[in-house]
């Protein structure tokens, strides 16, 4: 491959000043976003408690006030780490156990205040950099422009701000998949020259650790080792090379190491698919295209528009062509072993849950975050369309790709911008909208919130106690257990009640319930007597 130039110095500098502005937009106003349903699950496996244990001691119909739920949501001194893996053993088999052991302990060492329980996502998706660009240095050898557009698109990705921000796994999967495609591609660099013989082992090695690790943090690492292997045996010409069967006993390696995670699926298997089910909901299929469009774009630009803003349809047609026009210049002008990796990452990763929701409805492919390989694919193959377009065709040509590089690098910029000081976003899911939940009921002068344990959304209960002031109480219950309504509240409201519950209480108490907030499934009402 011929050699592509240094950026020059404008540029360079442009790319330090946004890794500088993207390190700060992780840790700046860590604090401050809606502490999700999602996250509130993690506090909870910190807390070594189960949701079962949660439901036996709160979930009792009494009055109890917000510092009811720390005891959950924090470490103490009945609970170990041992109770952490048991817990997500028990209720989220579908949740490998690595990032969990490692947030729990971290909260041993820091604290587990809403801050510093993200900042350890904030920390390690440091590591993303120096990741991608090894991966990119490995994949593309000469080129070292690339590397560092890599670095400045990752850096300023608004999806990556998001999740670097989320009490969640994600982030650490990321890492994993970056520094296992690395190890690979090294180790089969080395086995095609035979130098090194003794990095070539540590380097397979280094794969086989990283893959286990993959492995135990997201189940769907396993479609990111399938692209792997139908990566090795497709260069090696479907042959059953040495470098093929270097590549077998590296990934058996690690496949027979999580098998005391597949064993404690296979034990729980019935929690695993009920944890899971939320998946199938249907979705048709205008709605489900657009929700691939929209969160492609999200990978550049991110406003948070909102899927019926017009606007939305401009930006997500336009990074949809740009893409495509990315992934058609990288396979028309690199070595079948430079695109096969990226396409292979991008597809197979996202052919298993895009393809069931086309053929039997579900919303498996609308999480953004299991998307994570496709997205950093197609941001190895803008990188590559960037660094080389910056050197290619006659000076006006150049100037328009430095244009366009500079207008996607102010798009992620300005999302960082707008991310960093919103207090929910699309990623919490259901409960972006406890911050107006939270308000209308921080508004009254005495308020009681009343959820029952068998709500779908039974997590957001804790999501708010981190949202409502002092003043407010919780009356939580489960079973067939009706509430007793005290009289001495201003204001009674009901968490996504059922239908029946929320019947019967209106036939028991002779009152009527309002409906204050609806997104999907998830409902708020407010209870008023009939004479009102």
């Amino acid at each position: 491959m011929r050699q592509i130039k240094l950026a020059p110095y404008w540029l360079r500098f442009l790319i330090i000043t946004v890794f500088a502005i993207g390190i700060f937009f992780r840790f700046y106003n860590l604090d401050t976003k809606v502490y999700s349903h999602d996250e509130t699950r993690t506090s909870l496996r910190i807390s070594g408690y189960t949701s079962t244990e949660v439901q036996r001691q709160i979930f009792n119909g009494r009055v109890i006030k917000k510092e009811a739920f720390d005891k959950f949501q924090s470490l103490n001194s009945e609970k170990g780490l041992g109770d952490t893996l048991k817990s997500l053993a028990i209720e989220d088999p579908q949740r490998p156990p690595l990032y969990y052991l490692l947030i729990r302990v971290w909260s041993q060492l820091f604290g587990t205040s809403v801050a510093t329980i993200r900042s350890f996502s904030a920390i390690v998706s440091l590591l993303v950099f120096p990741s991608i660009y090894w991966l990119c240095r490995e994949l593309f050898i000469v080129p070292l422009s690339v590397p560092h557009v890599a670095i400045a698109l990752t850096t300023i990705s608004p999806i990556h701000l998001v999740y670097a921000q989320e009490a969640q796994e994600y982030i650490l999967w990321l890492v994993t998949i970056l520094v296992s495609s690395a190890s690979l591609l090294r180790a089969l660099r080395l086995e095609t020259t035979g130098e090194h013989k003794q990095d070539y082992i540590y380097v397979w090695g280094l794969y086989t650790v990283t893959l286990t690790l993959s492995l135990y943090t997201s189940l769907l690492s396993g479609f990111v080792a399938v692209a792997h292997g139908i990566y090795v045996t497709a260069t090696a010409e479907f042959q059953w090379t040495r470098t093929v069967k270097a590549y077998t006993l590296a990934s058996l390696a690690g496949f027979f190491s999580f098998i005391p995670w597949i064993l404690i699926i296979l034990t729980n298997l019935f929690q695993f698919h009920q944890t899971t089910s939320w998946s199938s909901s249907k979705l048709s299929l205008l709605p489900l295209f657009q929700a691939w469009l929209i969160q492609l774009s999200r990978i550049f630009l991110d406003l948070d528009f909102g899927i019926e803003n017009p606007f939305s349809y401009l930006v997500t047609l336009t990074f949809f062509i740009g893409a495509g026009y990315a992934i058609y210049i990288l396979c028309l002008t690199t070595h079948p072993k430079i695109w096969l990796f990226i396409i292979l990452l991008i597809a197979v990763p996202a052919i298993p849950l895009m393809l069931p929701d086309l053929m039997f409805g579900g919303i498996r492919s609308t999480a953004e975050q299991y998307l994570m390989p496709s997205y950093l694919g197609i941001q190895l193959a803008v990188a590559y369309l960037l660094a080389t377009q910056l050197y290619n065709g006659n000076i006006l040509r150049r100037k328009i790709w430095e244009i366009i590089l500079i207008v996607i690098i102010l798009s992620g910029v300005t999302s960082c911008a707008v991310i960093s000081h919103k207090e929910t976003l699309w990623s919490k899911g259901i409960s972006y909208g406890n911050l107006q939940i939270a308000k209308i009921i921080n508004q009254s002068y005495r308020p009681l919130l009343i959820s029952h344990a068998s709500s779908s959304h039974s997590g957001n209960t804790f999501s708010l106690s981190y949202l409502v002031q002092p003043k407010a109480r919780f009356l939580l219950v489960r079973g067939k257990a009706l509430p007793k309504l005290p009289k001495e509240f201003t204001d009674v409201f009901l968490l996504n009640p059922s239908t029946s519950l929320r019947k019967t209480i209106e036939k028991k108490y002779n009152t009527k319930t309002r409906k204050l907030y609806s997104y999907k499934s998830y409902t708020f009402w407010k209870l008023s007597r009939k004479s009102q």
